[in-house]
């Protein structure tokens, strides 16, 4: 296949989609594919030029948003149709996390260029990325999931409806970037002005506490679950990406039945939000034992220490088979629409 990878982009998760290509890249061209790369804010990378150009590093903190307001100057979204290897591919694979390259922006231009794509569609992606939307489709699908408010709200309310501590972060972000924990009132207008910096939309969630479980999709099917346990109090964006940051155990050891659950759960998530490809949905099991949904992650991942390909491993898909199936799957979508 002529594969074109798009990765980078202008979102606090650039350094993440980089080390994820990086991944990508390295399966895909191993099994023989022809493989490009494309920066939607800077645009193609020759292939003498990845190794400069692509780390497969990710820091202990995202990029600053001056560094991304820079690159917002870059190449637009509708100026990829320009680009022969983005025109011409067979396939284009998303390793692209958070902002405009997850939202959906990104999918409703490569759905007029009619160039099949890994992932989920405009409106699945949408979605997805919109928490508050998110958790309201949970509800009504029967699927748990934590109490919340959005922004703005004041502190006796948030006391009366949802209780201490909360987790306060930007509505449509991932990799807990502008994400707080707070446990005592007098914290909550810092935590709510850290995550306006990221989103215009702010949700305060009830702190769910218990253990941190994880199950990838991959064509409409739960692969292993997982569970982390990091070394601070939240699976943050250190712990993510920082090797020996957190233990990422596959598959977890749980009860059968929970296990079991939770990969049901999963899939009625990936359904409730219409996602497509593949997805990995987050959860928090209580010491109770009941099982509350956080979140759905449209393009998970894919980076050295990431948990989509561990899921995968441990079902038995090597990554060069997850990534071949992925980009295997966009096209069989493409050929539907």
């Amino acid at each position: 296949m002529k594969v074109t990878v798009l990765t980078g982009g202008t979102s606090a998760e650039r350094d993440v989609a980089i080390a994820s290509a990086v991944q990508v890249v390295a399966a895909l061209r191993g099994r023989g594919h022809r493989v490009a790369v494309v920066d939607t804010a800077r645009g193609f990378i020759p292939e003498a030029d990845e190794s400069k150009l692509l780390s497969p590093a990710v820091g202990t903190t995202p990029p600053s948003i001056e560094h991304l307001v820079d690159l917002e100057r870059g190449i637009l979204l509708s100026g990829l149709a320009s680009l022969p290897v983005v025109r011409d591919a067979d396939v284009l694979f998303l390793a692209l996390h958070g902002g405009r390259g997850e939202d959906g922006t990104l999918q409703a231009v490569l759905d007029v260029l009619e160039v099949p794509y890994t992932g989920s569609g405009a409106l699945g992606s949408g979605v997805a990325m919109d928490k508050d939307l998110s958790k309201i489709l949970f509800r009504a699908a029967g699927i748990p999931t934590a109490d919340w408010l959005m922004a703005p709200v004041d502190e006796p309310t948030v006391a009366k409806t949802l209780g201490w501590p909360v987790v306060v972060k930007p509505s449509k972000q991932g990799s807990t970037v502008g994400l707080s924990v707070v446990k005592v009132p007098a914290d909550l207008p810092a935590a709510l002005e850290l995550a306006a910096r990221y989103d215009d939309e702010v949700m305060i969630e009830a702190f769910v506490p218990g253990r941190e479980l994880t199950v990838g999709i991959l064509d409409g099917e739960a692969l292993a679950v997982g569970e982390i346990i990091p070394r601070h109090e939240i699976f943050d964006y250190e712990c993510k990406y920082t090797p020996g940051m957190a233990e990422e155990i596959f598959p977890a050891r749980l009860p059968a039945e929970i296990a079991a659950e939770c990969r049901r759960l999963g899939i009625a998530a990936h359904r409730a939000l219409k996602l497509g490809g593949y997805s990995r949905v987050d959860f928090r099991l209580t010491p109770e034992g009941r099982l509350s949904c956080l979140e759905v992650n449209t393009l998970p991942g894919m980076t050295a220490t990431s948990l989509m390909p561990q899921s995968g491993q441990a079902a038995g898909i090597p990554f060069p088979d997850l990534c071949e199936r992925i980009c295997l799957a966009a096209r069989a979508r493409s050929k539907v629409r």
